[in-house]
């Protein structure tokens, strides 16, 4: 930086001084803050953290109502994936590439990409803390930091994708080791798990069990396999017309399903997944495995938990009327990393679009969020609870396999 010379008192001083009043005044340097010594923190109207599908939908709704250059994402990754493609990944259908997009070609035109990291939020403040400690502070905040895969939580993983016959579809970094482990299948257990905590999509654990099993029948292999579902829930699905039609299924294809039944351990080296019964804690069963699916356990992202934007388990508190937060009005929240009574999916979030902009519209109206016709619309929000449409979708995937 070029040193800084000592100016005298004058008309250049007084130019400056207007010049920067006017500034402040136009709004081109709003909520400017500056200290001895440091620069003016990044500003913008609204500041979305996350570049997935709810950060990317909202960026896109927030640019045309603050004009481009007005709007921000946070977003750390290089690369986008449409995951919901990952069960055809896994299921031999399609390549992993098919889901990658440069995150550059989905960022709307107008709206700043901040290649970063969220480290931390200041709400009181109105500033949310990146990487290399800069802060970035805002007038709106939406956060959409999606969920944590956590596969530390199953001992013996994530080292144990290292091995074969493992595999999972909710990473980038394993669903192509689930259709090697289908693809290489000889002859025994073909387990699938789902977890005893949150989980996105709760129907991918059993929508590539139901690809698995079409896969094995085609190539000859299904009377030597036992397809098994190990789910820590007590029902095969939430909601009971989905849950009587799955129950169908499962008993044309001789699939086996055991109830409360939590991955807790596996042992690669020996091809064996350990199962705790939830109903009696501490009782454990072990299954032996020539193919193993595992969904991990999943939770709120690291900086969400403990925050002040957070709830006490660590998603961020946000009314499941409007998606405002319920401390801060200027906060908002979309998707997995919410504590919205709804189902963590893709479809959701296309709900909770539509909600979320309608109240933030009302905000910056300053009007109530809680209008008439915004309850109208959160009454169908509160009902999503992961629908099960795609089962037609994964019957015609299976066709291609």
């Amino acid at each position: 930086m070029a040193a800084v010379g000592v100016i005298s008192p004058g008309p250049r001083i007084h130019h400056c001084t207007w010049l920067l009043r006017a500034a402040i005044q136009n709004g081109s340097c709003r909520n400017l803050h500056v200290t001895p010594g440091s620069a003016a923190k990044e500003y913008y109207d609204v500041v979305v953290l996350g570049g997935g599908a709810g950060g990317i939908a909202m960026s896109a709704r927030m640019k045309r109502k603050v004009g481009s250059g007005n709007v921000a994402v946070i977003e750390p990754s290089e690369t986008h994936y449409y995951q919901p493609m990952w069960t055809l990944v896994g299921g031999g259908a399609k390549k992993l590439a098919s889901s990658a997009r440069s995150t550059a070609s989905i960022i709307p035109s107008g709206v700043k990409w901040i290649k970063s990291e969220v480290k931390g939020f200041d709400p009181d403040k109105n500033c949310i803390r990146i990487d290399d400690d800069k802060e970035i502070s805002y007038k709106y905040l939406i956060v959409a930091l999606g969920l944590k895969l956590q596969f530390e939580k199953v001992k013996g993983l994530p080292e144990g994708f290292n091995y074969p016959k493992i595999g999972s579809n909710y990473s980038v970094k394993t669903v192509e080791k689930t259709w090697k482990a289908l693809h290489d299948f000889k002859k025994g257990n073909a387990i699938f798990t789902f977890p005893n905590t949150p989980v996105k999509c709760a129907g991918a654990p059993q929508k590539i069990m139901y690809l698995s099993e079409e896969y094995l029948r085609k190539t000859g292999k299904r009377s030597d396999a036992n397809i098994i579902f190990n789910t820590s829930l007590g029902v095969i699905f939430g909601v009971k017309k989905y849950a009587d039609a799955l129950l169908e299924i499962i008993k044309q294809r001789n699939i086996q399903v055991n109830y409360r039944h939590s991955l807790i351990e596996v042992r690669p080296d020996r091809q064996e997944a350990v199962f705790e019964n939830l109903d009696k804690p501490g009782e454990t069963k072990v299954f032996q495995y020539e193919m193993l699916h595992v969904t991990p356990p999943m939770g709120p992202p690291d900086v969400l938990v403990n925050s002040p934007v957070a709830d006490a388990a660590g998603w961020l508190d946000v009314s499941k009327d409007t998606l405002q937060h319920t401390k801060y009005p200027n906060i908002f929240g979309i998707g997995d990393c919410t504590n919205l009574p709804t189902s963590k999916t893709a479809a959701a979030i296309a709900a909770q679009s539509a909600v979320l902009d309608r109240t933030i519209t009302n905000v910056m109206k300053n009007k109530s969020p809680t209008g008439k016709r915004l309850l109208g619309r959160t009454s169908s929000l509160q009902k999503i609870n992961a629908p099960w449409t795609e089962v037609t979708g994964v019957r015609q995937a299976c066709s291609n396999l």
